[in-house]
């Protein structure tokens, strides 16, 4: 991943630890990806534990690999949106 974006020059990683909250979106998709998937195919096909496990393990294996960029892309889009409301905010109600 560069370190800033070539057409704004936005630093992407704020400080050491900021794409942690990218870590956890990852993560809640690949459990709800992998566990849809097992339990679709379960009701579908009838799928064995040892069915189950593979196809699950492959899934944690894959989805993270897949969604990494889109995640923190996802991440760093969440701080803008924050950051722009808390500079509205601010405009809006200056601190007396």
């Amino acid at each position: 991943m560069h370190e800033r974006c070539v057409a704004c020059g936005l630093r992407y990683e704020r400080e050491q630890g900021f794409f942690v909250g990218a870590i956890y979106i990852n993560y809640a998709v690949t459990v709800a990806v992998a566990v849809g998937v097992v339990l679709v195919l379960d009701w579908t096909v009838g799928l064995t534990l040892a069915q189950q496990l593979a196809i699950g393990v492959a899934l944690g294996a894959l989805v993270p690999r897949a969604l990494f960029g889109y995640a923190r892309s996802l991440w760093l889009v969440m701080n803008y949106l924050v950051a722009m409301a808390e500079q509205r905010h601010e405009r809006e109600c200056p601190r007396r």
